[in-house]
């Protein structure tokens, strides 16, 4: 079996997990498009540096030309935005396949080059989104936002590595007349491929679930403090319990408050010097630590309890706080028990 086609296996498979792991939501959507392209990308690749379809020559420009967009659409899924101009750039991201589609018509010479500078061109993009920090993926589940805030670079990586093959296809031509092309973009591409369907997979699983609908004319405060910030979202996360909720984002923090994402991650920046995951994972941490100092609870158990779903984000945060596992917290740190007596 050729190797593209082991990849869109590989692939398929990973879209079959996302499908049965979480809900198909519509926010989901550009990432499960986005994995099934690259699967559909590969065995065209195997057709055609496989079994030597010619024909398929038309298509494959056309069909790598989608995915930088769509990797921007995945992780811009994992942002608030404003609904006001969205349409127009929409219209925007839907133009590389149709630009390909025309230089393959009129310009063939173009096409690698159009490639390596789309594929460069997202990646910056990808880059500058993720400079804003884990803050910016205010719809990821504070949780798994770190996860998440990777993938971006890793995605990044993936689309630059794409460009780097193109750059490399297009030397060969050159230099031996296209001698080396079948290995470079019948195997070494599609390592690319498997990267960004991997990277789909861990960003979509840290989406959190739909916030419930509202029926609020929601006006935020312009004039509101740093500090009536702060306490607005303490007492959320300590009255409400809202620092359990397994799929708490920034912007259902944000709706529930009354207060735009931005001004909370702000006050949190400026008055604690920490990102918005880590503040409410110092309450979940907290919690924790009562559950282990005053429970016979098990470690898993007291990490549900607390809001996290995953035993590594659970036992690093636990680090970044105590400094310590949470077994070695117990152990120094066990309310002695009443002999009854």
């Amino acid at each position: 079996m050729p190797l593209p086609f082991v990849v869109a296996l590989l692939l398929l498979i990973l879209l079959v997990a996302l499908l049965r792991g979480t809900e198909p939501s519509k926010g989901n959507r550009p990432f499960l498009v986005l994995i099934g392209l690259c699967a559909l990308q590969s065995v065209i690749v195997g057709l055609r540096w496989g079994y030597g379809i010619e024909e398929l020559r038309y298509v494959m420009p056309i069909l790598p030309s989608g995915l930088p967009p769509l990797v921007w659409a995945s992780f811009r899924s994992l942002t608030q935005h404003d609904d006001a101009g969205t349409g127009r750039i929409s219209w925007f991201h839907a133009a590389p396949p149709l630009v390909m589609v025309a230089l393959v018509l009129v310009a063939p010479a173009l096409i690698d080059v159009a490639l390596i500078v789309l594929f460069v061109g997202y990646a910056l993009a990808l880059l500058d989104l993720a400079r804003s920090g884990t803050d910016a993926l205010d719809e990821a589940r504070l949780e798994g936002v770190f996860a998440a805030h990777r993938a971006l670079y890793f995605a990044a990586a993936s689309l630059c590595l794409s460009a780097l093959f193109d750059i490399a296809v297009l030397l060969d031509f050159k230099w031996s007349s296209g001698q080396h092309t079948v290995l470079l973009v019948g195997n070494a591409n599609l390592l690319g491929l498997f990267l960004l369907g991997v990277t789909a997979l861990v960003a979509a699983r840290e989406r959190g679930a739909p916030s419930p609908a509202s029926n609020d004319d929601y006006r935020p405060a312009q004039a509101a403090q740093d500090r009536e910030v702060l306490e607005r979202v303490d007492r959320l996360l300590k009255d409400q319990k809202l620092s359990r909720d397994e799929n708490l984002t920034l912007s259902r923090l944000a709706r529930r408050a009354g207060v735009p994402a931005r001004q909370i991650s702000g006050a949190v920046n400026r008055l604690a010097g920490k990102n918005v995951s880590q503040y409410i994972n110092d309450f979940r941490i907290a919690e924790a630590c009562r559950l282990l100092r005053e429970t016979d609870m098990p470690v898993t158990s007291a990490m549900f309890e607390c809001g996290f779903q995953t035993k590594s984000n659970f036992n690093r945060e636990f680090r970044r706080v105590t400094s310590l596992s949470p077994a070695s917290w117990r152990e120094q740190n066990r309310q002695p028990r009443s002999s009854g007596t």
